[in-house]
């Protein structure tokens, strides 16, 4: 479902994929404000919208929020698609910026993105948004991303995970 609203550009799936986030959102949790993941202008154009950016308006709505576009992708990067983690930590390496980095000091940050993948976006927004002060990130996700192979044998029938030698989560 994912793939058909993000590569299919099915953009009717962000309202059903938006409800999924609300039902994970904890309710004790609170928040200032809603970030969703940004892209970089060239590829938005490229796509047409921001995948986390359709998901994350309802969110920001049900809770009366608002959507910040505060943080921003200062330079074009070659797709994540297809990298590992540490090719996937370089590429994104100095590309985001805050434009407004005062209005981030001590607030409580929900980033919402479509998929977890190595964490590496997460973990480079993060640590613009702390820079900056930001008091609390929590990033929610629609996905993650199972790195285990298909080699991996189900759990047995006591409870613990048999599997062939070499293989694991990585």
């Amino acid at each position: 479902m994912i793939h058909l609203y993000k590569y299919a550009k099915v953009e009717t799936l962000s309202q059903p994929l938006s409800r999924l986030l609300i039902q994970a959102i904890p309710l004790n949790e609170n928040f200032d404000l809603i970030q969703p993941m940004p892209m970089h202008w060239r590829k938005q154009w490229q796509r047409g919208f921001n995948q986390a950016e359709l998901i994350a308006e309802p969110v920001a709505r049900r809770y009366g929020l608002r959507l910040s576009t505060n943080l921003c992708r200062k330079r074009y990067t070659a797709a994540q698609a297809g990298l590992d983690e540490r090719q996937r930590r370089l590429n994104l390496r100095d590309s985001f910026r805050l434009r407004r980095p005062d209005e981030i000091r001590g607030r409580r940050i929900l980033l919402i993105d479509d998929v977890f993948t190595t964490g590496a976006t997460l973990r480079a927004a993060t640590g613009v948004l702390k820079a900056a002060g930001a008091a609390r990130v929590t990033a929610l996700t629609l996905a993650r991303v199972d790195h285990r192979g298909f080699d991996q044998t189900p759990l047995s029938r006591g409870g613990r995970k048999s599997q062939t030698a070499g293989t694991g989560v990585k």
